[in-house]
């Protein structure tokens, strides 16, 4: 890793630089696949498959057969294991229900404020280097308790032209039985434009690598919502000399596993820890399976000291991070004053594996600096709020000349006519009674 010691301000921005590819570049790519599987629909989502998973898949739709085979062929332990998850993600995302808003602004007035589940969804579920079927639950449990109306998943097929069957199982365990073989920016075209097989949603949610980061923002421009750019992953730990160099190592690392564009960065006021932890990377890396993609990351990563809490707290800021981990004597003053940050993980023992798994919170966040404008994923994200309101004559009276007195200001007079006659229309009916 990059070792860098009191660095000053105006070197933040390129030291806290973000490892990703020219988008232009990208953008090129994806809006050249959108075009196709806009006009060509299931036919270019077939040649796309074919040209990037290497395999002809000729019917996207997962069969009731490919999902028993995957209950039957998914161990009890890991069964369990996900079920003990999806309970406490349910928990976490069933107690953000909120009531409805209602308040009487002025007599007469009456306003409120409601959830409505967004109707069609698309989830997308990573399946390339790694399997995500955690995040099945961290997408599919919200959109069902907002009682979203149809949800599907597009998942990318392995080199048989199947999907996991962890994925399979979990969608199944959690009610979601449309499922289609398709990956990458053809999947997020395709939730977009639709096709003959897969539906057009109104929102799409997931995370994936920079393409489908892209492919995401690109379908903003032909209608479709999406829960954020959520790209590569990324992990920002600030630490003290009382945190525990072993833990510290392996929470970097467990992020840097999840692809070669991923980033982590320690940022401590102990050169003692920094250069404990540099160590004890090195030491544990040596023994991952995806050793080879962990040294990438690890090669556009930073281990940074500063002297104190206050440069720490302002190079966070500045990032902006994913995932944020505070392993401090003076936890209280990053949790009280943090601006920017995906998620946060308190203390020695709040590993950001369990925020990805099984602690109950959700795993899906703003990456890239995006955590300055965007929230993670959570049960909002699947239901918009509708306001209703509802005057009386008394109420009208009460709002409608400073109506007409701004309609005019604005030059708009129709506006002001239309409350004009109703104050008229209950003036004379006043006078006749």
């Amino acid at each position: 890793m990059n070792i860098i010691l009191n660095p000053i301000q105006s070197t933040w921005k390129s030291i806290l630089q973000r490892p990703t590819s020219n988008y232009a570049e990208l953008d090129e790519i994806v809006s050249q696949i959108f075009k196709e599987v806009q006009t060509k629909g299931d036919s270019a989502i077939s040649k796309y498959t074919q040209l990037f998973d290497g395999i002809t898949v000729e019917n996207t739709l997962v069969t009731e057969q490919e999902i028993e085979f995957a209950i039957d062929v998914v161990p009890d332990e890991l069964k369990v294991a996900i079920n003990l998850a999806k309970a406490n993600i349910e928990k976490f995302h069933f107690a953000q229900k909120s009531e409805k808003i209602e308040v009487e602004t002025t007599e007469g007035v009456l306003c409120w404020q409601e959830k409505r589940p967004i109707q069609k969804v698309g989830l997308y579920i990573p399946g390339g280097t790694a399997p995500l079927f955690s995040t099945v639950l961290m997408l599919a449990i919200p959109a069902k308790i907002a009682n979203c109306a149809e949800i599907i998943i597009c998942s990318p097929p392995n080199k048989k032209g199947e999907i996991h069957p962890a994925i399979l199982y979990t969608a199944e365990l959690c009610g979601i039985t449309k499922i289609h073989k398709v990956g990458g920016i053809q999947a997020i075209a395709a939730m977009t434009f639709g096709t003959e097989n897969i539906p057009k949603v109104y929102k799409i949610f997931g995370p994936g690598n920079q393409f489908v980061t892209v492919a995401k923002q690109k379908a903003t421009q032909f209608g479709v919502a999406i829960d954020m750019p959520a790209g590569p992953s990324e992990l920002l730990i600030v630490a003290d000399d009382s945190a525990n160099s072993s833990f510290i190592a392996s929470d970097l690392l467990s992020q840097a596993e999840h692809g070669t564009d991923s980033q982590v960065i320690l940022v401590t006021t102990s050169k003692k820890l920094l250069y404990d932890v540099e160590a004890e990377i090195n030491k544990q890396m040596q023994n991952l399976p995806r050793k080879i993609i962990t040294e990438q990351a690890i090669a556009n990563s930073k281990l940074i000291y500063v002297e104190n809490d206050a440069v720490a707290l302002a190079i966070i800021n500045k990032y902006g991070p994913e995932h944020l981990i505070i392993c401090c004597k003076n936890e209280s003053y990053f949790v009280n004053t943090i601006e920017n940050a995906g998620s946060v993980f308190i203390g020695n023992f709040t590993p950001e594996s369990a925020g990805d798994y099984a602690s109950g919170t959700n795993h899906t966040l703003p990456t890239n600096g995006f955590s300055k404008n965007y929230s993670g994923v959570n049960l909002d994200s699947f239901q918009k709020a509708i306001t209703f309101q509802k005057i009386s004559p008394i109420g009208i009276q009460n709002i409608g000349n400073a109506i007409e007195i701004m309609a005019e200001a604005e030059g708009l007079q129709a506006h002001k006519i239309a409350v004009s006659l109703r104050l008229e229309y209950i003036n004379n009916n006043s006078k006749s009674q």
